[in-house]
C-alpha cells in the first residue's frame, strides 16, 4: 500500500518473562484483521546485518568466552542495530504508510543501558537523536510485570541469553526506568499489567489499541 501519510510505528516493551512475543504475534493478527498493512520486525535486530548484532550481544557469553561486551560497547551495537533496522526496514515501511510493529525500540536501551547498566542519560540521549530524532512510536504498549514473577516466567524458557543471566536487582532497575519513561510520557505509553494469564493480558491490549487506533 502506498499512501502520501506516515504509517503508524507500534512498539512492545518489557521486561524478562512479560509475555512481548507472544503479544506481538497477537497484536499483528489484530492489526491485521482490521486491515491495517503491517510489517513486524525486533530490535536488536530486524535485517541480516542487524541479526548479527543482536547475536553479537545476546550469544556474547557463550561465544566469546570472557571476552564479553562492556557497558560502553553494549549501548553502541544496540544503536549500530537500531541504525541498520531504522534505514533498511522501518523508515521506509512508515514512508509507504504501513503499520510497523516492533518488539522493543529506544525505549529498552534507556531501561536496560540506562536503568540496568547506569549508562549517562546524556549519552543515551545524544545517540537517539543522532540515530532517529525525528521518529519516535506512536503508540507504546508497556508489558509491566514483578520482577520475580516474571524471572520465574522467563526460567521456563531455553538457555538464558546475556541479559537474563543478571541478578534480580538488575531487573528491578529496568522495570523502575520503564515505569518512569511511561510517566514522563502518558500520550504515546500504554502500560499493562502482564501478572494475568495470556487471555486476561491480550484483552487489556485489545482494549489499548481499539482506544488508540479507534478500531
Amino acid at each position: 500500500m502506498n499512501s502520501n501519510k506516515r504509517g503508524t510505528f507500534i512498539t512492545l516493551e518489557g521486561g524478562e518473562g512479560a509475555g512481548k512475543s507472544t503479544m506481538i504475534e497477537r497484536t499483528e493478527a489484530w492489526l491485521r484483521r482490521g486491515g491495517f498493512d503491517v510489517i513486524t520486525t525486533r530490535e536488536p535486530g530486524g535485517t541480516p546485518l542487524a541479526e548479527q548484532i543482536r547475536s553479537m550481544v545476546l550469544d556474547a557469553s557463550i561465544e566469546n568466552g570472557n571476552d564479553t561486551p562492556g557497558a560502553l560497547t553494549e549501548l553502541l551495537l544496540m544503536f549500530a542495530s537500531r541504525a541498520q533496522n531504522l534505514e533498511r526496514l522501518i523508515r521506509p515501511a512508515l514512508a509507504e504508510g504501513r503499520t510497523v510493529l516492533c518488539d522493543r525500540f529506544t525505549d529498552a536501551t534507556w531501561a536496560y543501558q540506562g536503568g540496568g547498566r547506569g549508562m549517562p542519560a546524556s549519552w543515551i540521549a545524544t545517540l537517539e537523536e543522532l540515530v532517529h530524532g525525528d521518529l519516535q512510536p506512536d503508540l507504546t504498549l508497556l508489558l509491566d510485570l514483578d520482577v520475580e514473577h516474571g524471572l520465574e516466567r522467563a526460567s521456563n524458557r531455553s538457555d538464558p541469553d546475556w541479559f537474563e543471566r543478571e541478578q534480580v536487582d538488575f531487573f528491578e532497575r529496568v522495570r523502575a526506568a520503564y515505569l518512569e519513561r511511561a510517566a514522563s510520557a502518558p500520550g504515546r505509553f500504554a502500560v499493562v499489567d502482564a501478572s494475568g494469564d495470556e487471555d486476561e493480558v491480550w484483552s487489556k491490549i485489545e482494549a489499548c489499541l481499539e482506544d488508540r487506533l479507534g478500531t
